[in-house]
């Protein structure tokens, strides 16, 4: 049985990340992608966003004994054949954990954090909270 306490914390703490996510929105591509400051705040929540679900996906494929998880990869095509999600939910999720990735390991050298599209990740903020609001009521489920 999947500890309701582990997700109603994890989706607390992925709504106030989607709110500070949300009032970035309000900001121009230019404006966005100048001010270091509000792109930099955005890059952390959008992954700390995208990490949250897949921690609580982990929790419920360990909880609920779905099956064998060897990377992050792996939790949309576990919920998928479980019936959890559908494939566009499924390929949504793929891309959030590449993109989560990408802002991981390319940002881990300043000259690397250079070459990071920010028009990317203001196309994420603006174009893909909704998704991960549709994930979030995935887990919501298991409370």
């Amino acid at each position: 049985m999947v500890d309701v306490n582990v997700l109603r914390h994890r989706l607390q703490k992925l709504s106030k990340h989607l709110d500070i996510l949300r009032t970035t929105q309000q900001y121009s591509r230019s404006e966005f992608v100048e001010d270091p400051h509000l792109y930099g705040s955005a890059e952390r929540f959008l992954q700390l966003s995208i990490e949250a679900i897949n921690d609580m996906a982990s929790h419920v494929v360990v909880d609920e004994n779905l099956g064998a998880v060897e990377r992050a990869r792996d939790l949309p095509d576990i919920f998928e054949s479980e019936g959890l999600i559908g494939e566009e939910m499924r390929e949504q999720w793929t891309d959030m954990i590449g993109l989560r990735n990408s802002l991981v390991h390319d940002c881990l050298d300043v000259d690397d954090y250079l070459d990071i599209d920010r028009n990317i990740v203001y196309e994420a903020v603006q174009y893909r909270l909704d998704e991960i609001e549709r994930l979030r009521s995935v887990f919501s489920q298991f409370l």
